[in-house]
């Protein structure tokens, strides 16, 4: 069985479900959750606050690359948040399914 992870990666809303729905139609990702949420940030030497999406896409290992690509070719912003954690544990039926989906 692979390896696998969570990314999670932030975008304004009306980016959010286009990303979403590219990583899930090339089967880049078994699945993609979209949570709002409030981002404090430090940006060119300013202090920022912005309304965002929390992408949180379950995906394979070996898909972080292609995963990191098109997010980036997709993303308004000049350094998207992309930060990949693995998946130390997890229902063996779900992980089995998310490899399935990302193949």
């Amino acid at each position: 069985m692979d390896e696998f992870v969570v990314i999670l990666c932030t975008a304004v809303a009306d980016q959010s479900e286009d990303i979403a729905g590219v990583l899930i139609e090339e089967r880049l990702a078994a699945c993609v959750n979209i949570i709002g949420v409030k981002s404090y940030f430090r940006w060119k030497g300013e202090s920022c606050i912005e309304k965002e999406d929390l992408l949180v896409i379950k995906t394979r290992k070996g898909r972080i690359k292609e995963i990191i690509s098109r997010i980036t070719e997709l993303h308004s912003y000049e350094v998207p948040e992309i930060i990949a954690l693995p998946i130390i544990e997890g229902y063996d039926a779900y992980l089995g399914w998310v490899e399935e989906e990302t193949r």
